[in-house]
């Protein structure tokens, strides 16, 4: 390496001693060497991959799935370089340190450079304590900038950990880095995650684990950290195992941390907002009434979908004449309900269809006794269209909208369907335009659109079933051409085996039918991690509990944060909408919020919720809340942005406000989740009265990592 891996500055010269990056010197130059080699050799093999003949079926697959896997190693490679390496661990046994990285690498002997983070003999890098040193004698900490090392501290847990090799300094890499600048991503933070974050991000997979925690307390961190350590250590959820759904509160929020899962080596998450689990989602409004929105929030509205549904599968009570070429056969009402019955569970209701109408052809065939052969005859009754009309009335297909719209405008298919309403909810739940959709009304859709399934999976077998047939033929004409021509003996040789029916329906290309896109949201996952989740109602807890049948939940949220209030315990919460085993895991600490601003926000939320668990600030900014007018506004944020050539800012609370480059504009609802170094918090009192109110505040003031300025309609700034 011709380069030094350090770049310290001339303020930190004394760091640069040789005695204490020496080694670390030599190591990085073994993996410089070791990651130019596995490029190149994560290179040939992607090419080659690429190279190979697609091949068809589960061949493809595995073929897609192999690209796929490289292409994400070697885009975390060359992203990162030597800044992959977060630190090094010294054991307390004498033995050389442990580097630990982002991922896992050897060189050509098989010596172990870095350490993988999420293994288990890396967690005393993060966990390790004065009290609980976890056999270390010491710990170091990179700050990388530009792919070079900028500074780096060390934690000594022995008395006789220095001897000479460490730099020790007042304050922690982690506290050092809480003052950063801020940026419209989310900032790097795998170096410095701590003990009480790792044990969180270490802990199982199985039941529903809460982080429960205030402002500033890591959860989003964890939560993201999470996912990748679980699918780097959870055996079920790994490649091709169901997978990990991640769930945030909003857009804004998915895009800030966005390249969190990406820098950890993970790009197989699913990330969405609830609004993505529904077509109709991006267009829904906010429901206007809020007596409306809380009839909608229970989950027994959402169990009203079952009902709805099986009115439609109720068997004819009738028996019906049907004709065919050859003969007239009697289909009774006892036929009709053993064809229904023939129905697998748990199969959506529009794809049943064709197991009913299959169920039935049969049962009509068994009754004739002509001549027809069986594949004439059944032919005969999939074109007869009294039967057709028939099977489509007592057996409609059905979209989901249609049937939660006709809930919002017959009241006596809602008060059939929903028997616990009252005269006046039915009342109030009826609109004139049913298909007018808020986001109280997702749940419901989602039910539906799940318990009704595809309605176009019947058109797209047939057509299946009639392209392979085409395709049969087609083969089995070529290969009979082939053979006459040949003038050989159909009995002899290869080529005579070309007759056979099992080679035949080899030869057919299954792959060349068309299917569709499929939905990536859909489900099922093996976890699903869901942030904010103190703002989820029952009913929107059902969308997620249909997407993980294994009730293997990460739930973060902070019940303080709850908009609409949150009375309950979580554990109280969970078994309503049901979920199972859970355990509630508390952070406690503020990471983020200096201790000026935590301690006017403390006071906004203890107003209204005297028991809230706000977290404990550790440290300051030394810059005090600043008070003014609203008509100030551009004059603050004009002195900051010339006074700060890094950072981003946000107003919340001010619509008029227009987002520059550097400053946000938000509500406080979509600010939940995100950190700016400036927040100017425009005319709060606005923000209502009560839970609500007051919650909005206390997250808006939080967001704030250096300065607050609060603006009223009165009064000068201070």
């Amino acid at each position: 390496m011709t380069t030094s891996a350090f770049g310290l500055p001339d303020g930190l010269s004394a760091k640069a001693d040789p005695a204490l990056i020496g080694g670390d010197e030599q190591h990085f130059a073994a993996v410089a060497a070791s990651l130019a080699q596995t490029i190149a050799e994560l290179t040939d093999r992607l090419d080659a991959e690429r190279r190979a003949p697609g091949g068809i079926g589960r061949e493809a697959m595995d073929r897609d799935n192999e690209v796929h896997r490289l292409t994400g190693q070697l885009r975390t490679l060359r992203r990162f370089g030597l800044d992959l390496c977060l630190g090094h661990m010294v054991p307390a046994d004498g033995s050389g340190p442990v580097y630990v990285g982002r991922l896992g690498l050897t060189d050509s002997t098989g010596r172990r450079l870095l350490l993988d983070w999420r293994s288990p003999a890396a967690e005393p890098f993060f966990a390790a304590t004065h009290a609980a040193p976890m056999g270390l004698a010491s710990r170091r900490r990179y700050r990388w900038t530009r792919g070079r090392i900028s500074d780096y501290w060390d934690e000594v847990f022995t008395a006789d950990g220095l001897e000479g090799h460490a730099a020790l300094d007042d304050q922690s890499a982690f506290i050092a880095s809480l003052g950063g600048n801020r940026s419209a991503r989310m900032r790097d933070v795998l170096a410095t995650i701590q003990a009480d974050q790792d044990a969180v991000i270490r802990a199982g997979s199985r039941g529903a684990l809460v982080v429960d925690g205030g402002p500033g307390t890591g959860k989003t961190v964890v939560a993201l950290h999470r996912a990748a350590h679980l699918l780097y250590a959870d055996p079920r959820l790994g490649h091709r195992r169901g997978g990990v759904l991640f769930v945030g509160p909003s857009r804004p929020y998915l895009a800030y941390v966005a390249d969190v899962l990406p820098s950890l080596g993970e790009e197989g998450v699913q990330t969405c907002t609830l609004r993505d689990l529904v077509a109709e989602g991006a267009a829904a409004a906010v429901e206007a009434d809020p007596e409306v929105a809380a009839l909608k929030a229970s989950a027994a509205l959402v169990r009203a979908i079952e009902p709805a549904v099986g009115i439609y599968e109720e068997p004819p009570t009738e028996g019906m004449e049907v004709s065919t070429h050859w003969s007239d056969l009697w289909l009774s009402a006892d036929d009709w309900a053993v064809a229904f019955d023939v129905v697998e569970p748990g199969t959506p209701h529009n794809e049943a269809r064709e197991q009913i109408r299959d169920e039935l052809i049969t049962i009509l065939s068994d009754k004739d006794d002509s001549d027809a052969t069986p594949e004439l005859l059944r032919r005969s009754l999939l074109s007869n269209r009294e039967l057709t009309r028939a099977l489509n009335r007592a057996w409609p297909m059905l979209e989901a909208a249609d049937l939660v719209g006709d809930l919002w405008s017959v009241p006596a298919y809602l008060r059939k369907c929903a028997p616990g309403l009252g005269p006046d909810d039915v009342r109030r739940l009826q609109r004139a335009q049913a298909q007018a959709w808020t986001v109280s009304d997702l749940p419901l859709l989602d039910a539906a659109r799940q318990r009704l399934g595809d309605a176009q999976v019947a058109v797209r077998r047939r057509r299946h079933e009639a392209s392979v047939a085409a395709e049969r033929a087609h083969r089995a004409q070529a290969i009979d051409s082939m053979l006459q021509n040949m003038e050989i003996d159909e009995s002899e040789g290869a080529l005579g085996m070309l007759h056979g029916q099992d080679l035949q329906e080899a030869l057919v290309d299954q792959s060349a039918v068309p299917v569709p896109e499929p939905d990536l949201l859909a489900g099922p996952f093996a976890h699903v991690i869901v942030d904010e989740a103190q703002e989820l109602t029952d009913a929107e807890w059902q969308m997620l509990l249909l997407r993980c049948p294994s009730r293997s939940f990460t739930i973060v949220g902070d019940r303080a944060q709850a908009r609409h209030g949150f009375t309950e315990s979580w554990q109280e919460r969970l078994e309503r909408v049901g979920l199972d085993r859970i355990t509630v895991a508390s952070l406690s600490i503020n990471y983020r919020t200096p201790q000026e601003v935590m301690t006017e926000a403390e006071a906004v939320v203890r107003g209204v919720l005297p028991d809230a668990n706000v977290p404990t600030s550790i440290r300051s900014s030394g810059i005090p809340v600043v008070h003014g007018a609203v008509a100030d506004r551009d004059a603050i944020l004009d002195g900051w942005l010339g006074a700060h050539a890094e950072g981003i800012a946000c107003v919340i609370g001010d619509p008029t406000f227009r987002a520059t480059p550097r400053v946000r504009s938000l509500t406080p609802e979509l600010s939940k989740g995100l950190e700016f170094d400036l927040v100017v918090l425009v005319a709060p009192e606005r923000f209502g009265q009560g839970v609500e109110g007051a919650v909005d505040r206390y997250v808006a003031m939080t967001r704030a990592t250096r300065q607050l300025v609060v603006l009223t309609g009165a009064g000068s700034s201070s």
